[in-house]
């Protein structure tokens, strides 16, 4: 779970990708800002987590495929990034789909829609972390 301590560190678990996973998470290049909520820092420190704000809008790249996610799962398509968000109850967890590594997005309802921090954000995944061939999710 993603939890603050006050002002400091925000507590954002670190996947553990394969390398080649890792590679391309370390070449995303994310905004100071998001939402107008500027960046903060993440405990443990690691390039492959992110946070913005308070409540922190938190992103993870490199996590494991969503255990609920089946070729018939719905899925939100936003500037060409396939997202699959879950559970349906707050804050909703966006998990960039289709893409060589996967990237989940936690969007607290103080940001409602979640769909804006997605649209900033997307353009970002999209240059750094290619597509799955075609049919793969």
């Amino acid at each position: 779970m993603i939890g603050a301590c006050g002002d400091g560190a925000v507590q954002v678990p670190v996947p553990q990708p394969d390398t080649a996973t890792e590679r391309l998470c370390e070449g995303l290049r994310l905004p100071e800002k998001v939402r107008g909520q500027g960046r903060r820092d993440t405990s443990p420190s690691s390039p492959l987590t992110a946070a913005w704000g308070s409540p922190s809008i938190a992103l993870r790249c490199g996590v494991p495929r969503p255990a609920t996610l089946h070729p018939t799962s719905q899925l939100v398509t936003i500037n060409g990034i396939d997202w699959f968000g879950q559970p349906v109850n707050r804050p909703v967890t966006f998990t960039a789909v289709a893409r060589q590594a996967y990237v989940e997005v936690t969007v607290p309802p103080k940001y409602n829609p979640a769909g804006d921090v997605l649209i900033e954000l997307g353009p970002l995944i999209k240059a750094t972390i290619p597509k799955k061939p075609e049919g793969q999710i």
